[in-house]
């Protein structure tokens, strides 16, 4: 079995849709599928206009079909709506191709982030093209069960689950090291930009250190707001995960992200969680004593270094990457047999 995945996001992006899709690949090889990425690195780029990081693919639809051609695959699965996106799906359309979808970026609330415009824009607009490009999946995945009723009652068809995972043999306690700072450590791992809310974070009144790791747009503007602030750029693999573990409180600002890895990361590192009650810190965490959710972030701060380590790992150990694919293979191949199944069958 192969599946070709078409994503705009890919190498040397770092961020959750290209950690995800790297994992499942990985992991979907034990169950007999060969998952193959279709990405900007085959095309000529562009920057994208204020966020210079993330290249844009320079693609027609020839190239798309020679490519679907040589790849050979059982299914297709888009995992975002940029260039390439939006030119594999109209090749599939075009020859009557199933593919799956994925949802992972709420566009509608980062324009609104960024644009002054009208809540008709940046929501009523932005919405409607997002369940025009999704509404000949046949399947779109959700991370979450909150983004999953949301998409229902916003439109959307033949919604799925499709929850995510964590590298518990990366992340883990037992990488904790002395950092020169003052404790307690109150750390946050993102794209630095400004739908990610770190202003909220950054303007809290804690003691001991604000620690940022990543990079992004609002970097320097942020840094230099925020003297006090430790800012180290983005890092990656051992290092990343020594900080991780390292820390006291992971902070997650963020009222936008769909789900947040991050969260994974720094449970399976031991460190509790202070948010927002947003909706991905709200699944991903519920109920369990591994985080503190607070319209008051800063007391969600300090009720957090209250918290369990112990507990914080034990919960994320049950979060696998070997599920996530799992769930991820059976829901694109179920979505393609589904699809064919419905086809009309041309008369012989």
């Amino acid at each position: 079995m192969k599946i070709l995945v078409a994503t705009d996001a890919w190498h040397p992006q770092v961020n959750g849709v290209v950690r995800t899709l790297s994992h499942v690949a990985q992991e979907a090889q034990a169950l007999g599928t060969d998952v193959e990425f279709l990405s900007p690195a085959e095309f000529s780029t562009l920057p994208m206009p204020g966020y210079p990081e993330i290249r844009l693919a320079l693609t027609g639809p020839g190239d798309i079909e020679r490519r679907l051609d040589q790849a050979r695959a059982e299914c297709v699965h888009i995992a975002t709506e940029g260039p390439i996106g939006h030119a594999v799906r109209r090749v599939c359309i075009k020859r009557g191709m199933p593919f799956t979808t994925s949802f992972h970026t709420r566009f509608p609330d980062y324009l609104a982030e960024r644009l002054p415009l009208p809540e008709r824009w940046t929501s009523e607009l932005t919405w409607s093209w997002l369940r025009r490009f999704h509404g000949l999946s046949a399947a779109v995945l959700a991370a979450t069960p909150t983004l999953q009723q949301e998409l229902i009652g916003r439109g959307f068809s033949n919604v799925r689950l499709w929850s995510r995972g964590v590298d518990a043999t990366m992340f883990r306690p037992a990488r904790r090291k002395e950092l020169d700072l003052p404790r307690p450590i109150f750390l946050t791992v993102g794209r630095v930009a400004v739908e990610k809310n770190l202003e909220e974070f950054l303007k809290l009144d804690l003691p001991g250190t604000k620690l940022i790791v990543g990079d992004g747009p609002a970097r320097e503007q942020l840094s230099k707001a925020y003297p006090d602030a430790v800012f180290l750029g983005a890092k990656r693999g051992d290092e990343l995960a020594d900080i991780y573990a390292s820390a006291d409180v992971f902070v997650f600002p963020s009222r936008t992200d769909t789900y947040g890895l991050v969260l994974l990361e720094a449970l399976a590192s031991g460190v509790p969680v202070a948010a927002f009650p947003a909706a991905a810190p709200h699944d991903v965490i519920g109920d369990a004593r591994v985080g503190c959710l607070n319209e008051d972030l800063r007391r969600a701060c300090l009720d957090a270094l209250e918290l369990d380590r112990g507990a914080c790992r034990a919960f994320a150990e049950r979060l696998t990457w070997q599920a996530c694919a799992r769930t991820f293979v059976e829901h694109v191949t179920e979505g393609a047999r589904a699809w064919r199944e419905k086809k009309p069958r041309r008369a012989a």
